[in-house]
């Protein structure tokens, strides 16, 4: 029997690119929502790089040896989540939200492995919150901060340069990131804080809920009823905010 042959990375990168550049051609997309798509993507994969490090830092080097700890995209990319996805989201007006290929990780290898486990999950909010934090520094360092505040306070973000654009989005979206993976809902990754608390009874009943969990999250993101994401995301944006010129 003949073998699939499976397309590289690299080429379903290039055609989702090129989807979106003709989706740019055919419509009139904004300045914004393409740096949307710039700065959520390599967010993604810094926030999944994190996780091997730390892992690393932990003992347990199964990231590295896969190749997983590199700046290089194409190692992280998963072409569903890192492009189709943000750019659709993007386009459609939705937001932004995506996700890489997971860290391959072995809590076994790790010098203590309940709670390094953890520590290796939070590392990917905790990496987000960093980036937020920079894109703090660096429109105060600038002495825009008030002018981007008051920017997004009266709705006109899209007129602003586009590097100050791109520090804004590099803020208000990793804060975003952040808070949303600290959900306790598998597979994000404030659900090992459940794991971590479970007792081995409830072991059985997790790993069943965890098989589905996947699908049901991005259908739950696609569909956001009732505007449940923004219960989530605006508490922490309006923080964003009131630190920025605080």
């Amino acid at each position: 029997m003949a073998r699939r042959q499976r397309l590289s990375p690299s080429v379903l990168v290039a055609v989702g690119l090129i989807a979106l550049a003709a989706y740019g051609l055919a419509h009139s997309v904004s300045l914004t929502t393409i740096l949307v798509f710039v700065v959520v993507v390599p967010s993604i994969i810094l926030h999944e790089i994190s996780h091997g490090v730390v892992a690393l830092a932990c003992g347990d080097d199964t990231a590295k040896r896969a190749g997983r700890l590199t700046l290089n995209p194409l190692a992280h990319v998963d072409p569903i989540g890192t492009v189709v996805m943000p750019a659709v989201l993007a386009l459609s007006g939705l937001g932004a939200f995506g996700y890489a290929k997971p860290v391959p990780i072995n809590p076994r290898r790790m010098r203590h492995p309940r709670n390094d486990s953890l520590l290796v999950s939070l590392a990917g909010p905790a990496c987000n919150l960093v980036l937020a934090g920079v894109s703090i520094v660096l429109l105060r360092a600038d002495g825009r901060a008030p002018l981007v505040h008051e920017a997004l306070q009266f709705g006109y973000i899209g007129a602003l340069s586009a590097g100050l654009q791109v520090l804004f989005l590099l803020g208000f979206l990793n804060v975003s990131l952040a808070v949303f993976n600290l959900l306790p809902l598998p597979p994000l990754d404030g659900s090992a804080v459940i794991e971590r608390l479970l007792p081995a009874s409830a072991w059985p009943t997790w790993l069943k809920v965890r098989t589905y969990a996947m699908p049901a999250l991005l259908i739950l993101v696609l569909l956001n009823p009732h505007h449940f994401l923004n219960h989530i995301f605006d508490p922490a944006q309006r923080a964003w905010a009131r630190v920025l010129v605080a």
